[in-house]
């Protein structure tokens, strides 16, 4: 687990939410409520979406209602036909005053959620800086049907600055790649995000037109689809929880020391994020690191500690093959079967995932077995043999991750 205290950017991020939010309050407060049932019903929606909010198997938290009913309260301008515009100060005082309501079990949980609160009154108040002190001029008016492609064109300038945000938060936290992050907060956009947005805008222009009526009637598909993620990511982490319980088979039988294969698969994980791998790549690195040694099921004789670094190259491959056939057998992805069969290959000649479980597999290892110092003395033995063994940009990426990490033990945790 990372112990590296938040940067100055994480800080700054927490400390700007937080005095848009408090200046928000006070204005509010200060100028009364416009439209409170219209405020009131909005604010239900959000503190629904937040209570329904899952966390994805990435780690991510997820309320794809909160955020379109948040999004399309920032966009509202007519209520049943008339003008109702709540105005930018107001929309980020109830947004925020919701989403922390509908947070409350998620605090009781011990669940983290300054980031998730941040992200969203710092892109909620970027829509509605965009759109309501233009609509209450009256700069819209007469737009027609090109009112329609503003509010998705404003939806989408804010979903990419959601993405960044997201992305330089976690990079703030966990001191990972801040490019495959911002990739992969984009492939996310393009699945929900693109349905958070295009519910959001429906659901301001169906208001605008029957009033407040629209809202359960728009929002209701997002909440089923909502419901329908958080079971795929139930399957999922089901799904993990498998593969790591036929992974220590090996651990049972005697054949390798217990949680070798845990320690293997988290630091190799964390190896992948550090060198970019996109967050299906670490999926399929994840597995095949939990389930590099289950071809030791086919030794008559268990190999001394489950060290397979030191033994014959012809062995190794022959471990790796027997590994491989078996994964194949049990239905998960084949990507996954290759890099297992492919750990013992020549090191140029192997997929990245295949270099990356190798060298973490050989410094655990190596660090379980020096003693005092053995994280030291592992690293040395993998760089004295990246000339053909191990990846030389692995194993620099092993030393960062280690070193940032503050690990010095590879048995630790």
């Amino acid at each position: 687990m990372n112990t590296a205290r938040p940067s100055r950017l994480l800080a700054l991020v927490h400390a700007c939410a937080a005095l848009l939010v408090a200046g928000c309050l006070l204005g509010s407060m200060s100028d009364g409520l416009v439209e409170r049932g219209t405020a009131a019903a909005f604010g239900a929606l959000i503190v629904l979406g937040e209570l329904t909010r899952w966390t994805r198997a990435e780690g991510r938290e997820a309320a794809p209602l909160g955020a379109a009913a948040a999004l399309s309260y920032a966009l509202l301008g007519e209520l049943g036909g008339r003008p109702s515009g709540p105005g930018a100060a107001q929309v980020v005082a109830v947004v925020l005053a919701a989403s922390l309501l509908g947070s409350v079990p998620h605090i009781a949980r011990g669940r983290p959620v300054l980031d998730h609160l941040a992200r969203r009154a710092l892109t909620v108040a970027f829509a509605a800086v965009c759109f309501q002190p233009l609509y209450n001029q009256g700069t819209f008016r007469g737009w027609g049907t090109s009112y329609a492609l503003l509010l998705l064109a404003i939806l989408t300038l804010t979903s990419l600055c959601d993405a960044m945000l997201a992305a330089a938060l976690a990079h703030a936290r966990t001191r990972w790649p801040f490019g495959p992050l911002l990739r992969d907060e984009l492939r996310a956009t393009l699945g929900i995000g693109s349905a958070v947005c295009a519910t959001g805008a429906v659901m301001a222009l169906a208001v605008a037109v029957v009033g407040l009526w629209a809202l359960p009637v728009f929002s209701l598909p997002l909440l089923l689809t909502q419901m329908s993620f958080r079971r795929y990511a139930a399957v999922r982490t089901t799904y993990r929880q498998t593969i790591a319980s036929l992974a220590r088979a090996t651990e049972i039988a005697g054949y390798t020391p217990t949680g070798h294969a845990r320690r293997v698969a988290a630091l190799s994980r964390e190896v992948g994020r550090d060198l970019g791998l996109s967050e299906a790549e670490l999926t399929v690195l994840e597995y095949a690191a939990l389930m590099h040694d289950i071809g030791q099921l086919s030794l008559v004789d268990p190999v001394p500690a489950g060290a397979t670094a030191v033994l014959p190259v012809a062995q190794q491959r022959r471990i790796a093959l027997l590994g491989g056939a078996v994964v194949r057998q049990t239905g998960v992805n084949p990507q996954v079967a290759t890099v297992v069969e492919r750990l013992a290959d020549p090191c140029p000649e192997q997929p990245v995932a295949a270099r990356i479980v190798r060298a973490v597999n050989a410094y655990e290892e190596k660090a379980r077995e020096a003693g005092p110092g053995g994280p030291l003395k592992a690293l040395e033995e993998l760089r004295l043999g990246t000339a053909g063994e191990y990846a030389p940009e692995v194993v620099g990426s092993l030393a960062r991750v280690l070193s940032r990490e503050g690990l010095t033990s590879p048995v630790a945790g």
